[in-house]
């Protein structure tokens, strides 16, 4: 596909900055000469901002200095101007995916709720839909039969979702094309591009209800199988590369159990477990669809959700689905890796970057701020225009930053690692400032940490900790308190044959039913011989 400007790079590709263009005016005369980044000192982006009566620009009588490239003011404020054309595209771009982001919550609750009705009503001739189905079929490793559970879903989808499909061509423009890139890579179907639509809604920064995250939609332990780090800085599971690999390499790794791309879809989406537990339910079949019924319910809306919306993309004009089409689709980028902790902020105001635009391209830093590691390489991509500015000045840039924050009055969060990360579940009596205080974090960071919008709480949710406690202590969320966490003062009742709750709260006077439960995490009435029973509000 040949594109109108020539330069145009793709989302994530690699490019190269050979110079950047300076201006400098001499004591003598008033011309402004163009030199080439070699020629100009490290330390010019210090010297711009602390001091414009240098050698480097002399700033004219009125106090500003103007050329097509960037402007200098009496406030010694420097800022690079960009080509306004590409600017305006990048701005538009920039709006399409912040007003793009709030459509997980729409895809996620479509996939989870999805219904199968066959009494549709038809936008589309039933027997024209066979026919494009089955040339789908013929060209892709998918099983896109004709059945009238999918048709249901393609004729709920024309009919309810044709805004929600729209948007998702427009934003597809951005990232199908490195998606083609990885999974051709990894030698498997180009159709699963389809797959991060029903995922995430194409949202870098997109959040399940039970903490499955980025444009793949990658649960914690499955995304460090694949070398997706998170901490309380920087989340790889939104990092759009990374994680795009990682989810490469996971669908392969299925499609190598199942031999079936439709069973390694639903197994993506709700472990092998719960698919072989539905092998085994229909008496050893194999199809997607004849053991859909022994499913979990979202992942029976899952595959149907994926097969819609491939056909949707694939017949979109004939459907008269319209999306936006950008001058330039893809952002012109390139990376640097970071050799210091720098803010969002800091490079905005220095390479001059909007704040939003940071954000987009960086989605995997979570507090807009990028670490410095020892033995990791955390990489910031900025426009290829900002670049070359920040690679001509890099040192003076850090020693400007290093500078800024030993006056910076506020104090930077300090990272977290993983290692002390561990998945509570909500049990009755809990709240945010109880389980806080358990794990010796504040409520604001569970609140960040799990995207919680208030201090609500449900019985049996659960919540990602990045606790400061011992994990054996932290973590302990059973149903049941084990021997090693009960000090030897504490009181215990070991059940026997015969216990209840009712029975076990009368032979302790002042317990009851509710306190039983409450202290030992119990969420029914059942009970296992053997279990030891705390007889005291005294967990940790």
């Amino acid at each position: 596909m040949m594109y109108k400007h020539s330069k145009i790079l793709t989302l994530f590709s690699v490019a190269v900055c050979s110079t950047a263009m300076y201006a400098q005016t001499t004591p003598k005369e008033n011309t402004i000469r163009i030199i080439e980044a070699k020629d100009i000192p490290l330390d010019t982006t210090v010297k711009v901002l602390k001091n414009t009566q240098n050698n480097v620009i002399q700033v004219a009588p009125n106090g500003t200095i103007e050329h097509p490239n960037f402007i200098v003011k009496k406030d010694e404020k420097y800022n690079l101007l960009d080509n306004l054309e590409s600017a305006k595209y990048d701005s538009l771009w920039l709006k399409e995916m912040a007003d793009n982001a709030s459509l997980f919550d729409e895809m996620y609750e479509e996939v989870s709720t999805l219904e199968v009705d066959e009494n549709f009503l038809a936008s589309v001739d039933t027997e024209t839909l066979k026919l494009r189905l089955e040339k789908l079929n013929q060209k892709t490793p998918f099983n896109v039969e004709y059945n009238p559970s999918l048709e249901s879903v393609i004729q709920s989808f024309l009919k309810r979702k044709r805004g929600l499909m729209e948007r998702m061509l427009t934003l597809s423009q951005f990232y199908f094309p490195m998606f083609e890139q990885e999974l051709a890579s990894y030698n498997i179907p180009l159709e699963l591009k389809y797959l991060a639509i029903v995922e995430s809604a194409l949202n870098p920064r997109a959040r399940s209800r039970v903490g499955a995250t980025g444009l793949w939609q990658f649960m914690y332990p499955t995304g460090k199988m694949y070398d997706l780090d998170v901490s309380s800085y920087v989340d790889d599971r939104s990092d759009p590369i990374k994680a795009t690999k990682a989810a490469c390499a996971y669908l392969l790794k299925l499609h190598d159990i199942y031999d079936d791309w439709d069973l390694a879809l639903a197994a993506y989406n709700s472990g092998p477990g719960n698919v072989n537990k539905a092998i085994r339910r229909s008496g050893g079949l194999t199809n997607y669809w004849n053991i859909r019924n022994n499913l979990p319910r979202e992942t029976a809306g899952y595959v149907p959700a994926f097969l819609a919306t491939m056909y949707l993309f694939e017949y979109a004009d004939e459907h008269g689905l319209k999306p936006k089409n950008a001058e330039r689709p893809y952002f012109e980028t390139d990376t640097i890796h970071v050799k210091r902790l720098i803010t969002f902020q800091q490079i905005s105001e220095l390479v001059d970057v909007s704040m939003e635009e940071l954000e987009v391209l960086n989605p995997s830093y979570k507090l807009n701020i990028i670490p410095y590691i020892d033995g990791e390489d955390y990489a910031l991509r900025l426009p290829i225009a900002a670049i070359g500015k920040f690679v001509a000045n890099e040192d003076a840039i850090y020693a400007h930053v290093e500078e800024q924050l030993k006056v910076e009055e506020k104090v930077l969060p300090q990272l977290v690692e993983t290692k002390n990360q561990v998945r509570y579940k909500v049990r009755s009596g809990d709240f945010l400032g109880k389980i806080a205080e358990r794990h010796g974090v504040r409520v604001s960071d569970i609140k960040r940490w799990n995207n919680l919008r208030s201090n609500n709480l449900k019985i049996g949710q659960r919540l990602t900790i990045h606790s400061k406690k011992p994990v054996s202590v932290a973590s302990r969320s059973t149903k049941t308190t084990t021997k090693s966490a009960i000090s030897e003062s504490t009181k215990i009742h070991t059940v026997r044959s015969g216990d209840s709750l009712w029975t076990i709260s009368k032979k302790y006077p002042g317990i009851s039913v509710d306190n039983l439960k409450k202290w030992n995490g119990i969420s029914g009435n059942n009970l296992k011989l053997g279990t030891k029973l705390v007889l005291c509000d005294c967990q940790p």
